[in-house]
């Protein structure tokens, strides 16, 4: 009998790592901080380094890789798509994301992008379809640190968009 529950324990184990070697999560994380003394909107946006190469490689060059000596191809290609799929209204005005930079680390894409110029935050809109496009189990979540308070949600395909105001 316990040579019996054993070999079940085993296979147990086998089976649940095999499951989970074949399932894989789509996650990014979206930062979201208004520095009022700045007047500026600052944003980290962490995304899975394979997924994001994958992603830009379908959307603008197959031969594509983050290794590539010519970073400034892969900044115009990052800044092209998260401007494409990352947008923010504040105040029910759509900004312009300004593309500071990127770094790798441990797997994750750390892009920094930033809103200049922005005197107050009553409103805020944002729409996030990063990597939906080849990702449908693609959630992202969003973290906000907006005039003191502090708020996050998780965004699908099927749900790319909140709305939240501060008054």
């Amino acid at each position: 009998m316990k040579s019996f529950k054993i070999v079940i324990s085993i296979v147990v184990v086998l089976l649940l790592s095999s499951f989970n070697t074949v399932h894989k999560y789509y996650i990014s994380n979206t930062q979201i901080e208004y520095v009022e003394e700045k007047k500026s909107v600052q944003i980290i946006t962490r995304i899975f380094i394979d997924d994001f190469e994958n992603t830009l490689k379908e959307r603008y060059d197959e031969h594509l890789t983050f290794d590539d000596k010519d970073s400034k191809l892969i900044d115009a290609y990052i800044q092209k798509y998260l401007t494409a799929k990352l947008k923010i209204k504040i105040n029910d005005k759509y900004q312009l994301l300004n593309f500071i930079g990127k770094e790798i680390e441990m797997g994750i894409v750390k892009c920094y992008l930033e809103i200049e110029d922005v005197d107050e935050v009553n409103a805020l809109e944002i729409t996030n379809q990063i990597l939906f496009d080849l990702f449908t189990e693609q959630q992202n979540i969003i973290k906000l640190n907006v005039n003191s308070q502090k708020k996050s949600f998780v965004l699908t395909k099927q749900n790319d968009k909140s709305v939240l105001n501060f008054n």
